[in-house]
């Protein structure tokens, strides 16, 4: 094979690897700023959103160059379109960092319950450990990691639904305008968390050839 294709196959899995783990960094900071009510941080989340897009649109236009000038087949095909796929979700889970780097911005002048604080830093934790489970996954072509990540994301959507037991505790009608955008903000990270189990999906197709996991791993 060609050394040109495989360096630029090289260089695409590497630059989808290099986004995945700066979206678990800037997911990290943006829940920061939320829990500390940095609007400083919360900019420069919001900052970063345009530099994402331009990234993973640069993966889809390059690997659509890669496919119609070196003509890949099999395994090098599939390769390509998953980083493809790999890319937009990613770029989704750079705008829901955004949007809670926002909620910052709505939050961040009223120091509501610190139950909801807890429990937005808790959920960050967990969806930080997914995204480097999802990035290691995809780095080792690690099939039993990749599909390890759905039960990783369980205990996330747990604390989502506590969000609203919690609401259903206040009173001051300040408390529940605020919690509001707080929900919204477990929400996103509950949505960062899918998108990372559909890029588990796919890197387990990638291992396997196969959408439902089953077949042997290629050698």
């Amino acid at each position: 094979m060609r050394e040109g294709f495989r360096q630029e196959l090289r260089d695409l899995k590497l630059e989808v690897l290099g986004i995945s783990r700066d979206v678990s960094d800037v997911t990290t900071d943006a829940v920061r700023s939320l829990v500390e009510g940095d609007i400083d941080l919360a900019l420069e989340v919001i900052a970063r959103d345009a530099d994402f897009d331009r990234r993973c649109l640069g993966i889809e236009e390059h690997a659509i160059e890669v496919m119609a000038t070196q003509f890949p087949v099999a395994r090098d095909l599939r390769l390509l379109y998953s980083l493809t796929y790999m890319a937009l979700h990613l770029e989704r889970m750079a705008d829901l960092a955004v949007n809670i780097a926002k909620a910052t911005k709505r939050t961040a002048a009223r120091r509501g319950p610190q139950t909801l604080y807890d429990l937005i830093q808790a959920q960050g934790n967990l969806v930080h450990r997914v995204l480097d489970a999802m990035t290691e996954a995809f780095e080792k072509s690690d099939l039993d990691l990749a599909r390890k990540l759905e039960d990783l994301d369980e205990p996330i959507d747990h604390l989502y639904k506590q969000f609203f037991r919690e609401l259903g505790r206040l009173q001051d009608e300040d408390d529940i305008e605020w919690a509001s955008s707080m929900v919204l903000a477990s929400r996103y990270l509950e949505r960062i968390a899918d998108n990372a189990v559909d890029i588990g999906e796919r890197i387990a197709y990638l291992v396997t050839g196969e959408f439902d996991g089953t077949a042997a791993s290629e050698e």
